[in-house]
């Protein structure tokens, strides 16, 4: 029993070495993490001209897809739109896109789409 003291009193030495290690990792690591921006707007203006281009026109203005400049989507809510990004339209060529983009991405594109400032 003598003998099991010792073993003990070095796991929790160590114990406590990891959770203080990991302690100083949370606290170094967390204004990176809550400051981490989940979208990324080049990323994403990339993916609307890239990846909805391929349809929609290399300028947007139309092709397999419908037009889809900001005065083509005036008319349009935001919502809608987002919808429309992450589960595509059934019986149509308009994929869903949610197993690639996250819902905040989706809400960007939607916001880029409505905004006017595409280049």
């Amino acid at each position: 029993m003598a003998s099991l003291i010792p073993n003990v009193a070095a796991k929790l030495r160590l114990g406590r070495g990891v959770v203080r290690v990991l302690g100083v990792a949370l606290v170094v690591l967390s204004p990176t993490l809550a400051s981490a921006d989940p979208v990324d707007p080049a990323t994403l203006q990339r993916f609307v001209h890239q990846d909805c281009g391929s349809c929609h026109g290399l300028t947007l203005m139309g092709g397999l897809g419908p037009e889809i400049t900001p005065e083509a989507m005036q008319f349009y809510d935001r919502d809608v739109l987002t919808t429309v990004i992450l589960d595509g339209i059934p019986d149509t060529p308009m994929p869903p896109w949610r197993p690639l983009l996250s819902l905040q991405e989706a809400e960007w594109i939607a916001d880029y789409l409505l905004s006017g400032e595409m280049k």
